[in-house]
């Protein structure tokens, strides 16, 4: 049998030359999260009911349009892929009834990861459970199958749905993430994980809900993995693993007073109803409620407003037709009423209620339940049934695992579950950023610390200054990576979600192309992932649609690192400004919208795409030229480079002995890596560090060595044109550092030329040896 190509050590990754690989990594892709056919992304309201009738075949992109793409993402240095796919994709039509056509495309688009030589781990994601809940990931049925009418949600505030608001321009930034601590999500999260326990009534199929949707949700798993694992040319070649679920929420479960808001529930932003005021609004009464605004600090309370759904109930009525999907509900588990009240939790004769303390206890042992309890029962519980299923498929998958987001890991180091190929798999943001939409230099907050209760005021984890924030990211990151240590074992850290909002400051870059504030937001990210001692990232996002007006087509989000409506970064700083870029590749457009080269620019050349032919390929105005965008001017015609220049840096790529630390400064451009090794690097098996010739270009670098001999080549790997720089040193501690050219950040020279964009201009580079 042939060594895997990438295997954990302890809490390594190394390859089959047994060197350290550093994951640097993306997610693809953004507009996963919602169908093709229809086109729904999240500000369109039409056909978004037809949940039953839609596809996936074209995400994350269509495998024409995967070449580009691919080969873009490798000339930025990445070797990882977190490829989105969602429960939706697979199961749209109904329980058990699976959609082929989507998981050939996946495996054709998993077949082009391959050639262009990424790692991937599958991704079953999920944010506030499905867009019919505000969010995405689970299809339609599901909803139905836990007793809720989507078509209620607007009016019962059950949850913010960006499709069904009516102005959605205006839909509150960040406001879709407050749909964990509402109606639909609370009930469904509740069902999933621990419906055995609080709604042993809800039965469906002679199974509870738990099981009846866990078990759906896995199989649906299970069944792609079968595929993926069928098609003969993928298993360890390019899927190396599985990530468990994304974002995990715990519901109602552990909540000790539904009638308060727990003071463990950081976010709140609009109408912030408790959980008792959330099932009230859901069967149809008026609640008055506290609205709230997200400040620098934090939440605050900006006033009150009453909400009157006006009898309208979150629940399927009592005639609704529950034949459709097949399934046979409980006779004990009654349309038309809250399932809440069905199990005693209150009255709605006179809305008395009984049970605020409902979700404080296990039933089973009596024990109060916190959210640590939680992770370990039934998050632990569901995480060894979705590894169960898919290490049946694929004996050797390294499961990426992810508890809830910044709740302290599950305690199973040492236990059955400390398995070796386990990797902990958490998310991080600077939640300061992301709310606020604005990089705040000056101060920003230690929120892990504060969670932690590392502070004995809030005020001490105040943090001045941006080297003190930069510093406090790492040391964020770095204090995530160690309890991971300390409560799951010895096993490889990967930061699967990390990343900034481009819309910063009411979207001034886009309206200026100075995009200093993201850079230097993107550059501090990236510094607190050098110094945190992780084994890798995933960067959040790569969105293949994403523009200036709408983002990441999704809930306002905009943290895409490419936009249709900005450049790409150039081969050299001092290169005249780039064209602008299409969906998969280079426009000769006009940036003028009034110029006829606007979007007449065609071709009826569809010759195939390879990563052999993809230099050919560019040169021809078919891969050169497609739909325009639709932004508006003011938004629209000053693009820049995106920030790239902080996100486009360099990493090692493999490395023989262990890394002790390794940076780059980007404002000196200034590349350090620290080794300890116990054997010498040869030219057979070297260390091998991706340096990106727009911060050194092939003529301007200057390399200091602890010992032996390097080269610098830019290689056309796997389709991919990147530079490397390859060092055959010595045993024992062992340095490196790289200096590049200084540059400005953040910012685009004029547009009065149009260069060569960074893949084309790469293929003229030379090698280097020293």
């Amino acid at each position: 049998m042939a060594p895997l190509r990438l295997r954990i050590d302890g809490r390594t990754f190394r390859d089959s030359n047994n060197r350290e690989v550093t994951l640097r990594g993306i997610n693809v892709a953004g507009d996963a999260k919602f169908p093709t056919s229809p086109n729904l992304p999240s500000q369109k309201p039409e056909h978004f009911y037809e949940g039953d009738d839609v596809s996936f075949v074209g995400r994350p992109f269509s495998v024409d349009e995967a070449h580009l793409h691919f080969s873009r993402l490798k000339s930025w240095g990445y070797t990882l892929i977190r490829y989105i796919f969602t429960w939706e994709a697979i199961e749209h039509a109904g329980p058990g009834r699976y959609d082929d056509d989507w998981v050939q495309h996946t495996i054709q688009v998993l077949r082009l990861a391959k050639d262009y030589g990424f790692y991937v781990f599958m991704d079953p994601h999920q944010d506030v459970w499905s867009r019919f809940t505000g969010g995405s990931g689970a299809p339609m049925w599901t909803v139905y199958a836990c007793g809720l009418n989507p078509r209620a949600f607007p009016a019962t505030e059950a949850a913010w749905v960006h499709n069904t608001y009516p102005k959605p321009a205006e839909y509150p930034k960040m406001i879709w993430a407050t749909n964990y601590s509402r109606l639909a999500c609370q009930v469904i999260f509740t069902m999933f994980f621990a419906g055995k326990a609080f709604a042993p009534k809800a039965i469906i199929d002679g199974k509870n809900i738990q099981d009846y949707l866990q078990d759906h949700f896995v199989s649906a798993c299970r069944h792609l993995a079968r595929r993926i694992q069928e098609a003969g040319d993928l298993e360890d070649g390019v899927v190396i693993g599985w990530e468990s679920m994304n974002e995990p929420n715990r519901g109602l479960v552990g909540l000790q007073d539904i009638s308060v808001i727990p003071s463990e529930q950081k976010l709140q932003k609009g109408p912030s109803p408790t959980a008792w005021q959330a099932i009230l609004l859901g069967s149809g009464r008026s609640c008055e409620m506290n609205t709230w605004e997200f400040g620098g600090l934090g939440p605050y309370r900006s006033g009150t407003t009453l909400v009157d759904p006006k009898g309208e109930m979150a629940w399927l009525p009592a005639d609704y037709d529950d034949s459709k999907y097949g399934w046979k509900r409980d006779p004990n588990w009654k349309l038309g009423e809250c399932i809440w009240a069905q199990h005693g939790l209150w009255t709605q004769s006179n809305d008395e209620l009984l049970k605020k303390d409902y979700f404080a206890k296990d039933p089973e042992s009596g024990r109060k339940i916190d959210y640590e309890y939680f992770t370990n029962k039934w998050f632990m519980s569901y995480y060894r049934k979705h590894k169960e299923a898919i290490t049946s498929v694929y004996p050797s998958a390294i499961m990426f695992c992810q508890a809830p987001v910044l709740e302290i890991p599950p305690s199973i180091k040492g236990t059955e579950d400390d398995d070796p190929n386990l990797v902990f798999s958490p998310h991080y943001y600077d939640g300061v950023t992301l709310m606020m939409k604005k990089w705040n230099r000056y101060w920003n907050v230690d929120v892990f610390g504060l969670l932690r209760g590392r502070y004995i005021s809030p005020a001490f984890a105040i943090k001045i200054g941006e080297t003190a924030i930069r510093n406090c990211f790492r040391d964020q990151l770095s204090a995530i990576r160690k309890e991971g240590i300390d409560y799951m074992g010895n096993h490889p850290c990967v930061f699967t979600e990390i990343g900034i909002p481009y819309d910063m400051d009411d979207k001034y870059a886009y309206k200026t192309g100075d995009y200093s504030s993201q850079s230097s937001a993107m550059d501090a990210n990236h510094f607190a992932l050098e110094g945190s001692g992780a084994n890798g990232y995933a960067l959040w996002t790569y969105t293949a649609m994403n523009n200036h007006e709408w983002g990441d087509l999704w809930n306002g989000e905009d943290l895409s690192i490419f936009s249709v409506d900005d450049k790409l970064l150039p081969l050299s700083p001092n290169s005249e400004p780039q064209r602008r870029q299409s969906a998969i590749g280079t426009t000769t457009s006009s940036d003028d919208r009034s110029s006829p080269a606007f979007s007449k620019s065609r071709s009826n050349n569809d010759s195939p795409v390879s990563p052999r032919n993809l230099k050919e390929t560019l040169s021809t105005t078919s891969m050169l030229s497609l739909e325009r965008s639709n932004t508006p001017a003011e938004i629209g015609s000053n693009p820049g480079y995106r920030a790239a220049e902080a996100f486009v840096r360099p990493s090692p790529i493999a490395t023989l002995g262990s890394v002790i630390s390794y940076g780059f400064d980007l404002r000196n451009c200034t590349f350090t890596l620290l080794l300890e090794c116990t054997d010498a690097a040869t030219e057979e098996v070297s260390t091998e560090v991706f340096l990106p010739v727009y911060h050194f270009p092939k003529d301007n670098i200057a390399v200091e060595v602890s010992s032996g001999k390097w080269t610098i080549g830019v290689d056309d790997v796997n389709g991919g044109m990147i530079q490397i720089l390859r060092w055959q040193h010595e045993k024992g501690t062992q340095s490196l550092t790289v200096k590049g050219v200084k540059t400005r950040q953040g910012t685009s020279r004029g547009r009065e030329e149009e260069a060569p964009g960074y893949l084309q201009q790469c293929w003229q580079s030379g090698c280097t040896i020293m």
